[in-house]
């Protein structure tokens, strides 16, 4: 089955491909020469998720799957959900973002935090399917690792004594947020007979 991702992010391509074994024909945004992207107008994970799910869906006609997923900290008031991305600003880079969040959690005793993401599966118009996968876990004192990407460097997993960049790949993708919603959707698309060719 061909399958859009509506991402530029060719890490999460990957990720897909993996987590189904190679059974689905993933494609992205990229791969089709569409440089545009959606505004991310949504005040929820899912209204983010579907919004640009339904719209590469309605651009390219293809079965399409979309995640929004953010880091909520609750010393911050669950800063930075949804803006997590355009946290500090859009362009600011994600070590000095990193940066930024350490700093305000110097003082906190309370260094509880979680990842969220959902996934939304739009199979036709009227065929729309969201799946969450959530990591419950901690801010670390520190940055650390190379791996990854975003908050993955501040971020220590419920029971696990390594940052998501510290851990290798197929570890993170076995405990991670996106990755429990991709495998959600995977599990509902072998259910869909209709969909395994």
């Amino acid at each position: 089955m061909k399958l859009l991702l509506a991402t530029q992010n060719p890490n999460k391509v990957i990720e897909l491909k993996r987590l189904s074994h190679n059974q689905l024909d993933v494609v992205s945004l990229s791969d089709l020469n569409i440089e545009e992207d959606v505004e991310e107008t949504g005040q929820t994970f899912e209204e983010n998720a579907r919004l640009k799910a339904l719209w590469a869906y309605h651009k390219t006609g293809i079965p399409c799957i979309a995640d929004d997923s953010g880091l909520e900290i609750t010393a911050l008031n669950n800063e930075p959900g949804v803006y997590s991305a355009r946290y500090l600003g859009v362009n600011t880079p994600y070590p000095i973002k990193n940066q930024i969040v350490l700093e305000r959690m110097q003082k906190q005793s309370d260094r509880s935090a979680r990842f969220i993401s959902v996934v939304c599966l739009v199979l036709s118009e009227y065929d729309v399917h969201c799946f969450e996968g959530i990591m419950k876990g901690s801010i670390a004192t520190e940055a650390k690792g190379s791996n990854g990407f975003g908050y993955d460097p501040i971020f220590l997993p419920e029971n696990h004594a390594l940052t998501y960049a510290e851990m290798d790949l197929s570890t993170k993708n076995t405990l991670s947020h996106r990755g429990q919603a991709f495998r959600k959707v995977i599990t509902y698309l072998e259910s869909r007979a209709e969909y395994e060719k």
